[in-house]
């Protein structure tokens, strides 16, 4: 059974953080190579592990589709920074495995990585470790949670590191707007501190024969 992605994503002119510069689209944001997640310059994201998975990145958004997948993370994106409001349209469909549609990032100092998870097709996606509280961004409720990875690959090579993650209660598979700074502000009410932003992106992540 294959199962697919179909994002388009488009960002407030309003409220931008730090704005990308043009990039190429030709190459993976970060290659993992001996646990080691290598920078490449460019604004997709493009993971995968095994399984059949095929990423079809354009100007403004991105198709996927899947079968098997033993783990993938794929999405569009902007280098440096971050944005305050997010909109995006687009189906997701998923027959198996976990499939998640997240704004994903990364900030340094301290390292986090994070997520503000739209759509997960079964449970909690990575919502997982300890869930601190929830929040009503944009019309909808998200439980907030934070895990520690141990020894796990990162931005900065195999590291221990928190995720904080927002998991929307009520899931939405393709459209709708994300007001990241809504999810920013709630995380810093609970003591999780982010650093500096170094990529975020709309992804699709999926594991576990997705």
């Amino acid at each position: 059974m294959v199962s697919f992605t179909t994002l388009f994503l488009a960002l407030s002119a309003t409220g931008v953080l730090a704005a990308p510069a043009p990039a190429p689209i030709d190459a993976p944001d970060f290659d993992l190579t001996a646990n080691h997640l290598t920078r490449r310059q460019d604004y997709n994201q493009n993971y995968k592990t095994s399984g059949n998975v095929n990423f079809s990145p354009s100007n403004n958004g991105y198709s996927v589709t899947f079968s098997g997948a033993g783990d993938f993370v794929v999405g569009k994106g902007w280098r440096t920074g971050t944005t305050r409001k997010i909109t995006f349209s687009g189906s997701t469909t998923a027959s198996s495995g976990t499939v998640l549609v997240s704004i994903y990032g990364w900030t340094t100092s301290p390292l986090i990585e994070y997520y503000i998870q739209e759509y997960t097709s079964n449970g909690a996606g990575s919502a997982q470790g300890q869930k601190l509280g929830s929040v009503t961004c944009d019309g909808s409720v998200y439980d907030i949670w934070k895990h520690q990875q141990v020894s796990q690959p990162s931005i900065q090579g195999t590291s221990t590191f928190w995720q904080y993650i927002s998991n929307r209660v009520t899931k939405r598979p393709g459209s709708g707007t994300v007001t990241t700074k809504c999810h920013f502000d709630a995380w810093k009410a609970l003591g999780l501190n982010l650093g500096t932003h170094n990529y975020q992106t709309l992804s699709t992540e999926g594991w576990g024969g997705a």
